[in-house]
Parts: structure tokens; C-alpha cells; sequence
């Protein structure tokens, strides 16, 4: 794809990096964005990124997020610039996936499953020390506390002793205080409960009830 800019000849086009007018025979352009620079230009470019151990080589148009691709580089740079951007591609992979054995006593570095967050198997258990830990949130397996629900939980709680107390208090039902978050147990009666702390609320549903009236509009009961 050739262009014509600012007073060259028909099938010629502008390079912005040695802002020449240059033949269209020479034209390489960065996909997706399209921007175009001369093939010698872009040649030096790349080799000069790589040279600087950059795997993501971006497009030279300042303030564009399009990257240039190895495979469109075939022909542009030496054999040898190519092997080495595979190279950086592939450390800069097995950085994104590297991570440590959470527990501090033992700090093991260890590699992240290829289908990375979300996907990956969330327990596992690290070769060294022979401990579970949650691959995902990079902390000792909460056992009984799914992901999701870890994550909500503040810095103080989660701790060993905190994460058994929160899988006993799923098993028996019990239901946190919205106020103090102390966990309280019903013995008998209605779904009206006064924590210690004063607030009052429904043990169903942790909806805030009144002293008086002791009935929940979102229990309807």
C-alpha cells in the first residue's frame, strides 16, 4: 500500500523518522495502526530496540500503541536480530509467569500454568517445601474459603487462625456482625440478633433491623 504526502510524486511517501520523501517500493507500515516509515529506517530502529533487550518493540509514531511483529520484520532485519527477539520473547514470557512459593520460609521460585489467572488450577503445592498454597492468590491454601471471597477479606484477616475460623463459621452458619464483623451464633428464637457491640440486624440475611419491631423487610419475616 503506497501513499502520496506533502509534494512527492505519485507512489512515494513521507518517513517520519529520517523525514525523507521516499519511494513506495520502501514502505513498510506497522500493523494494525498503519503508520508508515521506510523500510531502511524501521530496519535500524528495530535492531537499535533489540540491541536494548526490548521484546515489546512498539511503533515509532510517538504516542501510538501499535507494536511491530517479528514475522513483518522478516527481510527488514538480519537473521540473527530475529533470533534474538525470539529470545527476549520467550524470557519476557517465562517472567510474566514466574512467581515465589508464598511461604516466607521457603520463597521457592516457581512457574505460573501457561493458562495464567482465571483458568490455572488454584491449589498446588510447591516442590520444595511440600506446603499448599493458592496459585492465584499467592498465599497459603484457604481451604473451605473460595478465591473470590478471600480477596474481600481485609489484610487482618487473612491470616491462618482467621481463614479457620471463617470455613467453621460457613460449616455451622453462623452470621457476621455487619457493624463489628464478630461472628455470632443463634441458639433459638426468632431472626432478630443484637451483637454485643449494639447493632442489631437479621441472622438470615445481615439486614439491619429495629430494636422495636424485630422484623426484616428483605426476609419478609
Amino acid at each position: 500500500m503506497t501513499t502520496t504526502t506533502g509534494g512527492g510524486g505519485a507512489g512515494e511517501f513521507y518517513c517520519s523518522i529520517c523525514m525523507e520523501t521516499v519511494p513506495g517500493a520502501l514502505k513498510f507500515s506497522v500493523s494494525p495502526c498503519l503508520h508508515a516509515f521506510c523500510v531502511c529506517c524501521i530496519g535500524q530502529y528495530v535492531a537499535a530496540k533489540i540491541g536494548e533487550n526490548t521484546a515489546d518493540v512498539r511503533c515509532p509514531d510517538p504516542g501510538c500503541g501499535g507494536g511491530v511483529e517479528p514475522e513483518s520484520c522478516r527481510g527488514v532485519v538480519p537473521s540473527e536480530v530475529l533470533d534474538r527477539w525470539g529470545l527476549l520473547l520467550c524470557e519476557a514470557a517465562i517472567v510474566a509467569r514466574r512467581l515465589h512459593c508464598p511461604f516466607r520460609d521457603c520463597s521457592e521460585p516457581l512457574l505460573a500454568d501457561a493458562d495464567g489467572e482465571g483458568g490455572g488450577v488454584a491449589e498446588a503445592e510447591c516442590p520444595s517445601c511440600h506446603r499448599l498454597f493458592c496459585a492465584r492468590c499467592m498465599v497459603p491454601w484457604h481451604d473451605g474459603v473460595g478465591c473470590e471471597e478471600f480477596q474481600e477479606l481485609g489484610e487482618d484477616e487473612r491470616g491462618r487462625e482467621d481463614v479457620m475460623v471463617r470455613r467453621l463459621a460457613g460449616r455451622e452458619r453462623w452470621q457476621r456482625c455487619p457493624q463489628c464483623r464478630m461472628y455470632v451464633e443463634k441458639s433459638e428464637g426468632c431472626m432478630f440478633m443484637k451483637c454485643r457491640c449494639g447493632y442489631c440486624f437479621c441472622y438470615a440475611c445481615a439486614s439491619p433491623m429495629s430494636k422495636e419491631l424485630h422484623y426484616c423487610k428483605r426476609c419478609k419475616r
